[in-house]
């Protein structure tokens, strides 16, 4: 996996800050951040850290290349990050929809296990068969 920082700008706008905030609290220049969130340079590792206290995030999910979907290749996927709302709302990344065929106006049951994690179901057009389309936050335990 490589190191592309696709996140930085997300997590920003995420925490409504700009540019220039970021920069302050960093102790850099807002040109620096905006060359981060670019590509065109990367942050040395006590921006990363201090980005990631920022953020609320850690420098893991800073470094990872989560703006890309991944295939285990056992029909799990890794579909990247997601923050949930003042609302308690979640955008599903825009792979997962189309992997799962979630559109617009489908019916989702939410499951929950302390243990395991969260599990979104689509319902189909009847609402009452399943479909195999389930996605956990949690790797299943073997």
């Amino acid at each position: 996996m490589s190191i592309a920082f696709s996140k930085l700008k997300y997590y920003r706008k995420q925490n409504g800050l700009t540019q220039e905030e970021v920069a302050d609290q960093l102790g850099v220049s807002r040109q620096a951040v905006a060359k981060w969130e670019r590509g065109e340079s990367l942050p040395d590792i006590s921006s990363c850290i201090a980005l990631a206290k920022l953020y609320g995030t850690t420098v893991d999910l800073l470094v990872r290349n989560l703006g890309e979907e991944e295939q285990t290749g056992d029909g799990k996927y890794i579909f990247g990050i997601s923050r949930l709302n003042d609302k308690g709302q979640i955008t599903l990344p825009a792979g997962c929809r189309r992997v799962f065929g979630l559109n617009t106006g489908d019916t989702i049951l939410i499951l929950g296990d302390k243990d395991r994690g969260i599990a979104l179901v689509k319902i189909e057009q009847n609402n009452t068969d399943f479909t195999d389309s389930a996605v956990t936050n949690k790797e299943e335990n073997e």
